[in-house]
């Protein structure tokens, strides 16, 4: 995996951080929060079958090792809703199409 890139952790694509949504588990004090911060973080793809199987099966819970807030899911579920989510059209790039390190 080159050194940017992450997995998501619902459908364990790989692709650049950028691509992602980032929640991280905070440390010390163990909140979980979205896109910033230092501590445990996770990957997910701004789709919605990514964020409907996260959240169905605590795909993000057990990868922070926390129990992960109702309000954290409704806002994933918002900007869903706003828009900033990637078109089923548009995928990430093929094997071949990517950079090599």
């Amino acid at each position: 995996m080159n050194p940017n890139h992450r997995r998501c952790a619902s459908c364990r694509t790989i692709a650049p951080k950028e691509n992602f949504w980032r929640i991280v588990r905070v440390y010390p004090s163990r909140t979980i929060q979205l896109d910033e911060g230092a501590g445990r973080s996770v990957y997910l793809c701004p789709q919605a079958s990514c964020l409907k199987a996260a959240q169905k099966k605590d795909r993000l819970g057990r990868s922070l090792r926390a129990p992960v807030p109702p309000r954290i899911y409704e806002a994933l579920w918002q900007r869903i809703a706003t828009g900033n989510v990637r078109s089923d059209e548009e995928s990430l790039p093929l094997p071949s199409q990517r950079p090599q390190a």
